[in-house]
């Protein structure tokens, strides 16, 4: 259970790091908010993907971090949409 939330975690972090250098907000995010928005990205990614029909984040593998970079990248977009900065990427 434990070593679960820990692989979460880091793969958190490594999908929000990733999604906020492609949406160039890194200088704004610390570790902490590149987990949460790597974790709220797999959820958002797998939503998407469950919406058209294929399959969402099923473990640790190169899809489900596509699933979440996906879903990551989606909510960078809509909070600078709601900053007001517009999605320059």
């Amino acid at each position: 259970m434990l070593l679960n939330l820990i692989l979460w975690i880091v793969f958190g972090a490594l999908v929000g790091w990733i999604a906020s250098i492609i949406m160039k907000t890194n200088d704004e995010q610390g570790s902490i908010l590149n987990i949460v928005v790597g974790v709220i990205g797999a959820l958002i990614g797998g939503f998407v993907m469950d919406f058209f029909g294929a399959s969402d984040v099923t473990g640790f593998n190169l899809y489900s971090f596509l699933v979440a970079l996906l879903g990551a990248v989606i909510l960078l977009a809509i909070v600078k949409l709601f900053r007001g900065q517009g999605v320059r990427t």
